[in-house]
């Protein structure tokens, strides 16, 4: 029956960017080992989140708050997987919430945390959109197994949770029931990667997913990059698009204040016009903004990485660099004549 409603949809529908947001904050951080990301939606709040969301000309935005995040951690015998069932349980929450926000007709923009929870946006977008692709914004490729990971923290593995062509790589994972993998690696594309572990690298040529480095995007450029990857796993243009979004993709001079910096990544243009771009197409339906670690580095160094992820937000929800009109106004202000 979904993929009934699915068919009938992209046979009638006319895509348009959606007015109205959902902003949900994921205050978690078991899936690296570094204190911070937890504090990272409350300091994105402060930092004015919501009020310059709102100065995208027509947008709604409505905040559902935090999800409830688990404290205890329930012992689970999995080789080289922390927390796995704070993990799970976060995620599980983090499932529903989504879900909720896009039955509610609303963009979900997820603020983390760690990009452990990219196993819950996903997860609850595919529950609501079963077409959906996936850009993965990341420098690193997040497809690790427990098999294959060198540090055992579950944010280097929600891609090979999430994809089901890797189902029977993994071992039962006790506390995870409630995720099934249906999403289908065909349906991934990696932009901004330069940190990739061997058998990732061996995951994603198996399986020919695209994936532009950024070696490739200097190559061509963010606009022929992007376009090539959604051309690729949605050449008719029909499916709704998530972007999750880790700040550790753009430059470490653009975005200190996160746990795994690499230097050599996106500027914040190219970033800002990729976002731009996918926001034009009319079909992005969510966004996660994680790793974002207000614990490391100075002031100056906190605030420019917040900033930078508001300017990622701002794109992908319709901000114009060119700016905007006044609505409902033709013409300039005429000084009217003093009476004397």
């Amino acid at each position: 029956m979904n993929s009934l409603r699915v068919l009938a949809r992209n046979m009638s529908q006319k895509w348009e960017p959606l007015k109205k947001v959902g902003i949900i904050g994921v205050p978690f951080e078991k899936g690296q080992k570094k204190y911070g990301v937890s504090i990272a939606p409350a300091a994105i709040r402060s930092a004015g989140l919501i009020e310059r969301l709102k100065e995208i000309d027509g947008i709604d935005v409505k905040d559902y708050g935090d999800i409830d995040i688990p404290s205890c951690n329930e012992p689970v015998n999995v080789d080289n997987m922390a927390h796995l069932s704070l993990v799970s349980a976060c995620n599980k929450n983090l499932s529903n919430k989504v879900s909720q926000v896009l039955k509610d007709g609303r963009v979900a923009v997820t603020i983390g945390g760690d990009h452990s929870i990219g196993v819950g946006t996903v997860d609850g977008h595919y529950r609501v959109n079963e077409d959906m692709i996936l850009i993965w914004v990341d420098a690193h490729a997040d497809i690790n197994t427990n098999k294959t990971s060198d540090s055992g923290s579950v944010h280097g593995m929600p891609v090979a949770l999430l994809v089901k062509e890797l189902s029977d790589y993994w071992p039962y994972l006790p506390t995870m029931d409630w995720q099934i993998p249906k999403f289908s690696i065909k349906n991934l594309g990696y932009v901004g990667l330069r940190s990739v572990d061997e058998y990732e690298r061996l995951a994603i040529e198996k399986y020919d997913v695209p994936a532009f480095a950024m070696e490739d995007i200097e190559e061509h450029g963010i606009q022929k990059s992007i376009n090539h990857i959604l051309h690729r796993i949605d050449p008719e243009g029909k499916k709704p698009i998530h972007v999750s979004f880790d700040i550790d993709s753009l430059d470490a001079l653009e975005a200190p204040s996160t746990g795994t910096p690499v230097r050599g990544g996106l500027t914040l243009r190219e970033a800002i016009q990729l976002m731009e771009i996918i926001h034009g197409t009319g079909r992005l339906r969510a966004i996660d903004l994680v790793e974002i670690n207000p614990a490391l580095g100075n002031d100056a160094d906190r605030k420019r990485t917040i900033d930078a992820g508001l300017c990622v937000l701002r794109a992908g929800l319709g901000f114009s660099r060119r700016g905007t009109t006044p609505r409902g106004i033709l013409d300039l202000p005429v000084q009217t004549p003093q009476s004397k």
